[in-house]
């Protein structure tokens, strides 16, 4: 466990001190500007990132298992949003009960035992044939491609690419032994971040919209200070990872352009669903995917390339 490393609890300090002054602005800011919808939106943000941060705090001092089961009921929550919002018929049933009931479970069963060269293929390869396959014991064939293509799609964001961040637990990276978990922090905090800061350099001097039919909120100028800023905000946390300020500079550049990508990719799905939000679970934020679409395309990429390069 990594309760009494010394740069865990420097980390989190950093995080506790950061949303205690995004109280306090929050506080004030009601305080004398009066509780509009634009500040109580924003304290409600707050209030969820207190909640999120001491919930993963929790499962950090719990130890390595503890991590896998919360992204794993991550991963569940975020499949339901994901299969609730593209409908599906009775035709799906069977499929449906594979990806939710062994599918779901077995990739993090795969993913704690360590076995690298199954949970890296398994929904990829074995579930993306096996789907069908259920599908089709229904005897429906309407939409049958289109509705085969959603629920594989539903498995491959929600749980194949959120298992990569706990699978980055089981990477053996020489001199950084025991401090993977910091890995982790370090993703999630460079794409969280950067969302944060591409919203806010987007509400100060955003001008010029850069998808307006996918996300209007998002700018050229919210991209560029969010991007540039998170970035340099993840090579000062190079001492948490085994990369060098360069090679953390670069990285968390890498990883903020993922998610933005990955951003707009989930937002083109819901506007063809016709829906603003994933869900209503995170106050503020919406859904469990509405806050996790970045980290869902930057993951597989971070961990392959912490791998290949570190491991």
């Amino acid at each position: 466990m990594l309760s009494h490393d010394q740069d865990t609890f420097f980390l989190f300090c950093g995080i506790g001190a950061v949303l205690v002054l995004a109280s306090a602005i929050g506080f004030l800011l009601k305080l004398f500007k009066g509780n509009t919808p634009v500040i109580a939106n924003l304290n409600a943000r707050i209030n969820a990132w207190w909640c999120m941060v001491i919930v993963i705090g929790i499962a950090f001092w719990l130890g390595n298992t503890a991590v896998i089961v919360l992204f794993f009921i991550i991963s569940f929550f975020a499949l339901r949003e994901f299969i609730t919002i593209t409908p599906t018929t009775s035709g799906d049933y069977y499929a449906l009960v594979f990806a939710f009931y062994a599918a779901l479970p077995l990739q993090y069963i795969l993913v704690g035992m360590d076995w690298y060269g199954m949970y890296t293929i398994f929904i990829p390869v074995y579930v993306f044939l096996l789907l069908p396959m259920f599908a089709s014991l229904s005897g429906t064939t309407k939409n049958f491609l289109e509705r085969t293509a959603k629920v594989q799609w539903g498995l491959m964001i929600t749980v194949y690419c959120i298992s990569c961040v706990p699978a980055l637990l089981t990477l053996n990276i020489k001199g950084f032994e025991g401090r993977n978990l910091l890995l982790i922090a370090f993703l999630v905090i460079v794409v969280q971040i950067s969302d944060v800061l591409q919203y806010v350099f987007g509400k100060l001097f955003g001008k010029h919209k850069i998808a307006p039919n996918l996300s209007p909120s998002k700018t050229i100028e919210g991209f560029v200070g969010g991007i540039v800023s998170a970035s340099l905000i993840g090579a000062c946390l190079f001492w948490i990872t085994p990369f060098s300020f360069v090679e953390a500079a670069l990285i968390a550049l890498m990883i903020t352009l993922l998610g933005f990508m990955g951003g707009l990719v989930m937002s083109s799905i819901k506007r063809d669903c016709g829906i603003k939000d994933w869900g209503h679970m995170i106050e503020g934020h919406g859904g469990m995917l509405d806050r996790l679409d970045s980290v869902c395309f930057a993951a597989p990429i971070f961990f392959h390339v912490v791998r290949y390069w570190w491991g």
